[in-house]
């Protein structure tokens, strides 16, 4: 399962917001929804993620083992 907890931690350490985001760069409020709730967005919202955020993927999205 794929998880985006890192995702807040290095917005909060780029000092970019959410309403940054929604406002500035033009990210759905949709897909940010989607983000908090580990759900499933495309590659391409997350190659740009990390184009705004300068970030590598494993800065905003983490895989975890569902437990069986």
């Amino acid at each position: 399962m794929i998880v985006y907890y890192k995702l807040w931690k290095t917005m909060k350490e780029k000092e970019i917001s959410q309403y940054k985001l929604i406002k500035d760069y033009k990210i759905s409020t949709g897909q940010l929804d989607r983000l908090r709730k580990n759900a499933d967005v495309s590659t391409f919202t997350l190659n740009r993620l990390c184009e705004i955020l300068k970030c590598n993927l494993e800065d905003i999205a983490e895989y975890i083992e569902e437990p069986n």
